[in-house]
C-alpha cells in the first residue's frame, strides 16, 4: 500500500477545466473473487481522458467518474480464484477508466506481466497506445516489409509508436506533423510531410504516385475522404479517431457514427480497396477470452519490441497524481512529445 494506508483517486466530476479535477481519498479496495488489486506506479494521460474531460468520448461512463485507461503496477493481494502466484509481479492492465488511482482492483485475467528490466513509466507508454499500434498494423493492415504507409500524427502517441513498429516490419514510412518534427522524424528513417502546409494529400501523392498500402487516420472529419484515396489497389485504410472533432459541440456519438457510416460505404463499392473503424475494445463483450488472449500476446509482442530496441518509451513528462491538472494541461497543449505519465 501507499505510506498513508489509503487510496487516493482523481475524480472527473463533470465538464469541467483541468482545474476542476476533485482528488479524492478512502480506504483501499480488497480484491473480489477472480480479482487482483494492483499498487499504481504509472498511469497516464490519452487522447481519450482528454475528450473525456469535455464529455466528447463516445462511450464514457456518466459523471462523476475516475478516468484513467490504463496503468502498470504491482500486485498487492489476490482475490479467491486467481492465481496467488502474481501477488508481487509488476503488471499492466488496459482499464479504459479507473487508472488514475493509487490502488486499482482489476480482474486477474486482464493483467499482463511486464518483463523484468522495463521500468513502470517506460512500460506504461505503450500500454494502450502499443496496442493500438500493434493490432492496427499487423491484424488489421498487415503491413509487411516493402509497403508503404501514411502515419497521420507521426509524432503523437499512437503515431510515435505505429512509425516505429512499421519500420521495424520493413515498411516505408510517410508521416504527417508539424515541421517542428521533421527533423527527429528524419532521423528515424520517416519522411516527413507538414499537414499546415497547403495540400497533404498532394504532396503525399507526389511521394508514392502509385498510392500506399495503407493509412493510419485518428483525425477523422473531412480529410478522412483523402486518405481513402490515397490507397493503393489492395490497400487499407484505418481510422482510429477523430481528432478534428475535439471541439465540436452536440451529440459526441455523431463523428464516429459518421466515421462508421462512411468506412460501410467504402467497403460496399467493388474496388480492391478496404477500410475499417479500429477500437481497442471492440468486440470484448462477445468474445472476451478471445479478446484477452489477443490483449496478452499483442501487449507481450510490443514489450519484446521495447526490449529489442524496435520501440523507445517516449516519456514527456512525469508527474504525481495529486498534479494531474497540470499534466493534463500539459499534454492538452500539443507542445510535447511522447505521452504524460502520472505516478502515485
Amino acid at each position: 500500500m501507499n505510506s498513508t494506508g489509503e487510496l487516493v483517486e482523481v475524480v472527473l466530476p463533470g465538464r469541467v477545466e483541468p482545474e476542476g479535477l476533485r482528488i479524492r481519498h478512502g480506504a483501499v479496495p480488497a480484491p473480489g473473487p477472480g480479482q487482483v488489486v494492483v499498487r499504481m506506479e504509472a498511469t497516464g494521460v490519452s487522447f481519450a481522458e482528454q475528450q473525456m474531460r469535455r464529455g466528447r468520448y463516445y462511450d464514457q461512463p456518466p459523471f462523476p467518474f475516475v478516468p484513467g485507461y490504463d496503468l502498470v503496477g504491482t500486485v498487492l493481494a489476490a482475490g479467491e480464484g486467481a492465481d496467488p502466484g502474481l501477488t508481487g509481479t509488476r503488471v499492466a492492465a488496459l482499464v479504459k477508466v479507473g487508472g488514475w488511482a493509487s490502488h486499482v482492483r482489476v480482474d486477474a485475467a486482464d493483467v499482463v506481466p511486464v518483463p523484468e528490466g522495463v521500468g513502470a513509466a517506460e512500460a506504461e507508454t505503450l500500454v494502450v497506445n502499443g496496442v493500438t499500434a500493434w493490432q492496427m498494423l499487423h491484424r488489421k493492415a498487415r503491413v509487411r516489409a516493402g509497403h508503404t504507409v501514411v502515419v497521420h500524427g507521426a509524432n503523437g502517441g499512437v503515431g510515435s509508436v505505429l512509425v516505429q513498429l512499421a519500420l521495424a516490419a520493413g515498411a516505408r514510412v510517410i508521416g504527417t506533423a508539424s515541421a517542428r518534427h521533421h527533423d527527429a522524424l528524419r532521423e528515424q528513417g520517416v519522411v516527413p510531410v507538414d499537414y499546415r502546409a497547403g495540400d497533404v494529400a498532394a504532396r503525399i501523392r507526389a511521394l508514392a504516385p502509385g498510392g500506399v498500402d495503407a493509412v493510419f487516420d485518428h483525425v477523422g472529419g473531412r480529410g478522412i475522404t483523402d486518405s481513402w484515396r490515397l490507397l493503393a489497389p489492395g490497400g487499407t485504410l484505418v481510422s482510429y479517431g477523430s481528432a478534428s472533432t475535439r471541439d465540436d459541440e452536440g451529440s459526441k456519438q455523431w463523428s464516429v457514427l459518421k466515421l462508421l457510416f462512411r468506412v460501410w460505404m467504402w467497403n460496399a463499392l467493388p474496388n480492391r480497396r478496404r477500410a475499417c473503424f479500429f477500437n481497442v475494445w471492440a468486440g470484448r463483450a462477445l468474445t472476451r477470452n478471445r479478446f484477452r488472449s489477443r490483449l496478452r500476446a499483442d501487449l507481450t509482442q510490443v514489450f519484446d519490441a521495447l526490449r529489442r530496441g524496435e520501440v523507445t518509451a517516449r516519456i514527456a513528462a512525469q508527474l504525481p497524481l495529486a498534479r494531474v491538472s497540470e499534466a493534463m494541461r500539459l499534454a492538452e497543449s500539443g507542445t510535447v512529445a511522447g505521452k504524460v505519465v502520472l505516478t502515485p
